[in-house]
């Protein structure tokens, strides 16, 4: 929508205040809030602001920003009352030369997108499936947090209190705009997963980033915490973030299928597969950030920890999932992966880079890991076989992620700069901390 249609909309939805959204090197929001009153200046000459604060950007010589406002990303925030009724506008950032801000993970990735799309025609499709807990809040959730609800895999009641809430957030991510899908209760106490239709990766991106703080509101509202934590419980499955992935052309022709092949997969696919197994290790880094993302990377629990692909096998870092009959455009490639604590702007833009290397490089596709339960194979034959891990912290990630070149020009020097910052210290300060773990095991025994 262009500047016009947008201040209709706004006076239409009787709207009040304005929150003009961006995001830090981690995926936090952060937002400028202005009245009503503002939002013709701010569409003319965008907002200025403080960046020296914000994680990964400006120095305070440098800390001038500039907001300019996406149109399109104009959304109400359903949950504000009528007489505060709220609305955001995802913004990208600039330099006060008139520059865009390297180090803005969402203009990062919009230029990647622009990029791919003047050199090969192309389009990435990516449809996520974010798994979130609901914990009801005790006063104790930092010590053991309670499960809001005791349903397990798609389970289902009429009365049942999870239920009623996710319909609700549903219902608000539409109003939003997310294309939902399906949501249903995943296979832990507490757990649950909304999944909304697959868009171009920035959409996908900003979808992402709208369902997780539109989820954290309504939560509160209920008196519920949800946390999009990778592993808040032991011994319980983690959250992931599946991520479904296609290239498309103009026409809307998925250049992922084949109709001859046997997995339906065109050669472009098999490549892009590759590419994204030989960066697997590097990319996890991104894709799963923090010191918590590698304690649902573990074996036992559905997660992926081998480095290969397959249509049926869950073990594999990458499935093929079946696509509907004589559907091509439902022909896509799963990374498993992600969890919902990255931000989706670098995951996506790592993932693109990541799987145009291989097809830039030709990289042959290793044979797919079907009717094979990798989890039960012994360390000796896996390694004969040739299937290699994740790494196994994020330690290990992170060093893999320094020695990829491939990934490290995708981000840049100042986004790459910003985060390896941002999860050296996150792995220093686990690092030097004393758990509660470590008091129960060693503070009589040792």
């Amino acid at each position: 929508m262009d500047h016009k249609e947008l201040l209709e909309k706004i006076n239409q939805d009787n709207i009040k205040f304005i929150s003009f959204q961006f995001t830090d090197v981690n995926g936090v929001v952060k937002s400028v809030d202005g009245p009503l009153n503002q939002i013709e200046s701010a569409l003319k000459n965008g907002i200025w602001f403080d960046g020296s604060s914000v994680e990964g950007f400006a120095r305070i010589q440098e800390s001038d920003m500039h907001l300019i406002i996406d149109p399109d990303t104009y959304a109400i925030l359903p949950w504000t009352p009528d007489e505060m009724k709220r609305a955001r506008v995802l913004c990208d950032i600039y330099l006060p030369n008139g520059e865009p801000f390297a180090g803005d993970p969402r203009g990062a990735l919009k230029r990647k997108l622009a990029h791919l799309k003047e050199e090969y025609g192309f389009i990435l499709n990516i449809g996520p499936e974010p798994e979130f807990f609901l914990f009801l809040q005790n006063g104790k959730e930092t010590i053991r947090p309670v499960p809001h609800d005791i349903g397990g895999y798609f389970d289902f009641s009429a009365n049942d209190e999870a239920v009623q809430v996710r319909t609700e957030l549903m219902a608000a991510l539409s109003d939003m705009g997310l294309e939902v899908e399906v949501g249903h209760h995943e296979v832990a106490l507490g757990q649950h997963e909304i999944d909304f239709h697959f868009a171009d990766a920035l959409k996908t991106a900003d979808n992402v980033l709208t369902l997780k703080y539109a989820v954290k509101a309504i939560a509160a509202q209920h008196g519920l915490i949800a946390s999009f934590m990778p592993k808040p419980v032991f011994g319980i499955n983690g959250s992931g973030m599946h991520c479904h992935q296609s290239i498309f052309n103009d026409e809307g022709e998925n250049l992922f299928y084949n109709a001859d092949d046997s997995f339906q997969l065109s050669n472009l696919a098999y490549q892009f597969i590759a590419g994204q197994l030989y960066h697997a290790k590097a990319l996890s880094a991104i894709v799963a950030p923090t010191v918590n993302s590698y304690k649902r990377l573990v074996p036992g629990y559905e997660a992926p920890v081998y480095i290969g692909w397959a249509q049926v096998n869950r073990s594999a870092l990458i499935r093929i999932p079946q696509p509907m009959p004589n559907r091509p455009d439902t022909v896509r490639l799963e990374l498993r992966c992600p969890d919902p604590s990255t931000n989706p702007y670098l995951a996506f833009n790592a993932m693109l880079a990541a799987g145009m290397d291989g097809v830039r490089r030709e990289l042959e596709c290793p044979k797919p890991l079907n009717q094979l339960n990798v989890y039960e194979l012994s360390d000796e034959v896996r390694l004969d076989l040739g299937i290699d891990m994740l790494p196994g912290s994020l330690f290990e990630a992170l060093n893999a992620f320094e020695a990829d070149q491939v990934l490290l020009e995708a981000l840049g020097p100042d986004l790459t700069d910003a985060f390896l910052n941002a999860r050296r210290t996150e792995w220093e300060a686990f690092r030097t901390n004393v758990t509660d773990w470590e008091l129960g095991r060693y503070l009589t025994t040792a």
